[in-house]
């Protein structure tokens, strides 16, 4: 009875994705996988396509051209070489870094000026005296593989992810979207494990935006990887692209391929 159930839900889960993907128009659609395909992209970066499915995302996410969009500690810029061509000319993009650390932004825009440099550097966390997103501005505020850092806390240790939440909250509008996709950690599994092992639980991650304010809308499978057992000796950096352990085992952890993610959708009432 118990599989039953489970399988049941599902299908259900299945059918509610499939549902919000047949309401994207065609366009948009269209317009996001010009984006993916454009030739400014890095041959790195588009290597990864298979494990990070970047068109199914963020039609997921229902990112549209014309969006302010804010993409949350963007690092290197993988997705943010996607979010620029996408928004460039009709949208705004901001990318939200920690205070001090937009080394990859900028070399995007030395790099090419002409797309990259339209970008808005703002600070997040947000403090006073540094830049940030206006409050109630944005139509949709993506983190990629970030809350598990917060979690985790920074130096201190400190879980700073109620603060990124409320913050992330603030800066959209009303029946604005939260994108999230991130390492999936068992629910079975010891809570003790988020600390350390860069996976987290969905329903940690739900209870962290639903206290925040955000109402959940729905969840994709498009990351998901079975392969992924979420116990390696070296946390989700076990695998690549981190490769943690060097070359020990290196083809094992290669055959899996990135970590299992879930990728989750929320709305500011």
């Amino acid at each position: 009875m118990r599989h039953r159930l489970v399988a049941a839900a599902a299908v259900t889960t299945l059918a509610a994705v499939a549902s919000v993907a047949a309401q994207q128009p065609a366009s948009l659609r269209q317009a996001i996988d010009a984006a993916v395909a454009a030739p400014s992209r890095t041959p790195a970066n588009t290597a990864r396509d298979k494990y990070r499915h970047p068109a199914d995302t963020l039609a997921f996410f229902g990112v549209k051209p014309g969006d302010t969009v804010v993409e949350i500690w963007p690092s290197g810029g993988w997705y943010t070489e996607i979010l620029a061509p996408l928004t460039k000319g009709k949208g705004t993009l901001y990318a939200a870094v920690p205070s001090g650390n937009a080394k990859g932004i900028e070399a995007l825009k030395a790099k090419d000026a002409a797309l990259y440099g339209p970008i808005r550097v703002v600070t997040f966390p947000a403090a006073a005296g540094l830049a940030k997103v206006p409050n109630g501005t944005a139509d949709v505020v993506l983190t990629f593989r970030n809350v598990h850092n917060w979690r985790m806390g920074g130096q201190d240790g400190k879980d700073y992810s109620p603060e990124a939440f409320k913050q992330m909250y603030a800066m959209l509008k009303k029946g604005g979207t939260l994108g999230i996709e991130d390492h999936r950690l068992p629910e079975s599994a010891s809570d003790e494990r988020e600390t350390k092992s860069g996976y987290l639980k969905v329903s940690t991650v739900r209870r962290l935006a639903e206290a925040a304010g955000f109402k959940f809308v729905g969840a994709s499978e498009v990351n998901a990887n079975k392969a992924d057992t979420a116990d390696w000796p070296n946390g989700v950096w076990t695998l690549p692209p981190t490769y943690a352990l060097k070359d020990q085992d290196r083809a094992k952890y290669a055959a899996i391929g990135e970590s299992d993610r879930m990728t989750l959708k929320f709305r500011k009432p």
